[in-house]
């Protein structure tokens, strides 16, 4: 008995480490069966030292593409045969698609998070102060975007001066954005000129749900915009500690979806379903 049925399913998914805690399967196989796709989303763990050997599998099995998350998404660009402009420009990519035989790196990252600021928070950054706690691959994805969407200052805070002032020199070299360092030794109050605080940071990520940023919460102000880029837990010690000091607080679902529709895009070559994305995390973590 013949059939047309096809049991071969397009694969993709995410390189990282840990990866277990990341939803983004959720939103994407509620996509795919929304629109009829025969794809599947993989999470996929790779330890930084078998990165190439990832790779290599990765056109074994002909796939359409891969998600990098912690740690990757600068180390990925080695392995890559064409990089988008303004994702060299970061220094990062968070998705790769499979195209002739070549793997293209983009970052949908920044571009999520702009979008999110924008349709979520109803905010536009231009002229605005910024503070971003981190300086890796998400922390370089959205200072850079922010940089190119008219922010006036962007501070970097980092544990680590060398990341920190490589990041802050990057943004200065290459953006019009006023770039400032500040080392992260001790609990770092924000200034009171800052319109947005964001954490860019993997403190607080399942499984270390009750860590949060070292930062003088005090100094969190009404009217301060507090965002958190961690998808999981989506309500995060840090935003209810800033939600309590009156701030508006917006979680790492948004920017997941808004960044997610793009590598959708990239992989499958149709429209992304936006609001089944959305609902499909939603449910997940009991929230509509």
């Amino acid at each position: 008995m013949s059939t047309e049925k096809n049991y071969k399913p397009e694969l993709v998914g995410v390189f990282g480490c840990p990866v277990a805690e990341n939803p983004t399967v959720v939103m994407m196989e509620a996509a795919f069966n929304a629109l009829g796709l025969n794809f599947r989303y993989l999470n996929i763990e790779v330890r930084p030292e078998d990165l190439q050997t990832a790779f290599q599998g990765l056109r074994a099995f002909n796939m359409k593409g891969i998600n990098l998350t912690i740690p990757h998404k600068v180390e990925v660009l080695k392995y890559l045969d064409v990089v988008a402009d303004d994702a060299r420009l970061m220094g990062a990519v968070n998705t790769v698609y499979l195209k002739g035989g070549k793997l293209f790196g983009e970052n949908t990252d920044g571009k999520g998070f702009i979008t999110s600021l924008h349709l979520d928070a109803n905010f536009d950054p231009s002229g605005k102060n910024v503070v971003v706690l981190g300086a890796g691959g998400a922390a370089r994805a959205i200072t850079v975007e922010l940089a190119l969407h008219g922010a006036r200052q962007i501070s970097v805070v980092n544990r680590g001066r060398d990341r920190g002032m490589e990041l802050v020199n990057l943004l200065s070299s290459r953006t019009p954005v006023k770039a400032l360092f500040t080392p992260w030794d001790a609990a770092f109050a924000v200034p009171d000129e800052t319109h947005v605080l964001v954490n860019a940071t993997s403190i607080g990520l399942f499984p270390d749900v009750d860590a949060r940023p070292n930062l003088d919460y005090s100094t969190i102000h009404p009217g301060l915009i507090v965002c958190d880029v961690i998808p999981n837990p989506p309500h995060t010690v840090f935003l209810k500690e800033a939600k309590k000091r009156g701030a508006r607080t917006f979680d790492g679902l948004g920017m997941l979806v808004h960044q997610g529709t793009i590598a959708f895009k990239l992989w499958t070559g149709s429209d992304a379903p936006v609001e089944v994305m959305k609902m499909a995390l939603m449910k997940e973590f009991g929230l509509g």
